[in-house]
């Protein structure tokens, strides 16, 4: 699986941004992840970010198979990590929530290596539900 390809974003992933059943709302909750998620990545920790995500997490990468639980997205993490990828940053531009269940789509970018080893920037989007 090609880190590129199989990164550009893992086009729906479960993330545990976990939902406080608290008075935040969703919006804030997950403008409150996005930095976490970030900087654990950007350092290089993994680990930091499959914290991020319930032990139940689903992450559908892009042209690559379905990558399941907390343990399993924390090794596409690192892969993508280890393959040369940093600089990703997040934006969320739409949060909706209903009763126990919310929904972010969001904007990315990200540098990684192309098949020449330079650093080339992507941008795209995602949806974390």
């Amino acid at each position: 699986m090609r880190p590129v390809k199989s990164f550009a974003f893992a086009a729906v992933l479960l993330l545990s941004s976990a939902l406080s059943a608290a008075a935040q709302s969703a919006r804030e909750d997950i403008e409150a992840a996005l930095p976490k998620f970030t900087d654990a990545f950007n350092s290089g920790n993994a680990a930091a970010v499959g914290q991020l995500y319930t032990e139940d997490a689903a992450l559908l990468p892009p042209d690559g198979k379905r990558v399941d639980g907390r343990k399993g997205v924390e090794e596409f993490w690192q892969g993508a990590i280890k393959g040369g990828m940093k600089n990703l940053t997040l934006k969320a531009l739409e949060v909706e929530e209903s009763a126990n269940l919310a929904y972010e789509v969001g904007a990315f970018t990200l540098d990684a290596p192309s098949k020449d080893g330079a650093l080339s920037t992507l941008v795209g989007k995602y949806i974390v539900v």
